[in-house]
């Protein structure tokens, strides 16, 4: 830990009118008790600061960020110098809000902190941000899983990743990504870890019972995701894969209702949604597995067989490339958020 009388870091938080009020509280709620609040509670030797976090904003005045939830900004970014660390915590954005039509100034300004040597992490959608501002060409990053055709159609240049909780765009280190909502508490502990010590990290995260998301974002993202479109044909077939994605030849069965040769639906169908025709119905198979493990007690061979896998081996193998987890990890991971959850409560 830090010796007594050494000045905390500064980090600046941004609060934007998109800003999700409960990151970037909780964010300074977790950085300001950093080298504190555990010590008050276990009554040790006395704790000292260790982060100083302030909002920066677009004007000191006071403003409703998401949801309507009150910010008082202690500094305009216009004024505020090249922080240590500067964090973009989540903002509530519609899954094709791509930013590029706004805050030019403010990009500028995270380009001219960056080039400066300020460290910058981002929470959730707030790489959307560092995305449009051009700050992660080039790089490695992450974001909530919901964004990933954002940035396929608006940052191909961003070697995007919806799987990790946390990612390091590249060996510099100087810009980290967190990925969903929640993810903050991941980029909390990392930022304590990194520029106070392990230690500080684990006391918060033992003080304010946080996790670390070390199965990544995998087991929480649908697979299933509807693409606009205007192809009937392929919208036709969406919707006879999902009443019949377990049948034992399901792309003969959908190449047969949709009227049109085999090659053909399958080039449209690619185009149309961008998943091959095959991967679409493994992505149905899948989801309906996790609904199974979610809500019911079944064997998971006995599931495998009820979607469409003669195979409990190939079943097994493919759930984990696709959620990270094996089935039995993921039934026990979600399955008391629906049924235990009211034993937990006392």
């Amino acid at each position: 830990m830090k010796p007594a009388g050494k000045s905390p870091i500064e980090a600046l938080l941004l609060a934007l009118p998109e800003t999700a009020g409960s990151a970037l509280y909780g964010m300074i709620d977790v950085l300001t008790a950093t080298g504190t609040l555990w010590h008050e509670f276990v009554r040790d030797e006395p704790g000292h600061p260790l982060i100083r976090p302030r909002v920066v904003a677009q004007s000191t005045k006071p403003f409703r960020c998401g949801n309507g939830i009150p910010v008082r900004p202690d500094i305009r970014f216009a004024d505020a110098p090249a922080p240590k660390l500067l964090i973009l915590p989540e903002m509530w954005l519609s899954p094709s809000d791509d930013l590029h039509d706004r805050y030019e100034d403010l990009k500028h300004w995270l380009r001219s902190c960056y080039s400066q040597g300020s460290t910058i992490y981002s929470a959730c959608s707030g790489s959307v941000l560092l995305a449009a501002s051009g700050l992660l060409d080039g790089k490695d990053a992450t974001s909530h899983w919901g964004y990933q055709d954002l940035f396929r159609a608006s940052f191909p240049a961003v070697r995007f990743d919806p799987s990790p909780a946390l990612v390091i765009a590249d060996p510099s280190a100087r810009i980290v990504t967190a990925g969903g909502a929640s993810s903050w508490h991941d980029l909390a502990l990392h930022i304590i870890a990194r520029h106070c010590n392990s230690g500080v990290a684990l006391r918060v995260a033992k003080v304010y019972l946080l996790k670390w998301h070390s199965e990544g974002q995998l087991p929480f993202q649908s697979l299933v995701r509807r693409q606009p479109h205007a192809d009937s044909v392929v919208r036709r077939t969406e919707e006879w894969l999902s009443a019949n994605f377990c049948n034992a030849n399901v792309v003969a069965g959908a190449v047969a209702a949709s009227g049109i040769p085999e090659r053909t639906l399958k080039r449209r169908f690619k185009t149309a949604t961008g998943e091959a025709l095959m991967a679409y119905a493994q992505n149905l198979r899948i989801e309906e597995a996790k609904r199974l493990l979610e809500s019911q007690n079944i064997a998971a061979d006995d599931i495998a067989a009820l979607i469409g896998y003669e195979n409990p081996a190939f079943f097994r193998r493919l759930f984990k490339r696709f959620t990270g987890l094996t089935p039995g990890a993921y039934r026990r991971m979600f399955q008391p958020i629906g049924g235990e959850l009211n034993a937990a409560i006392r």
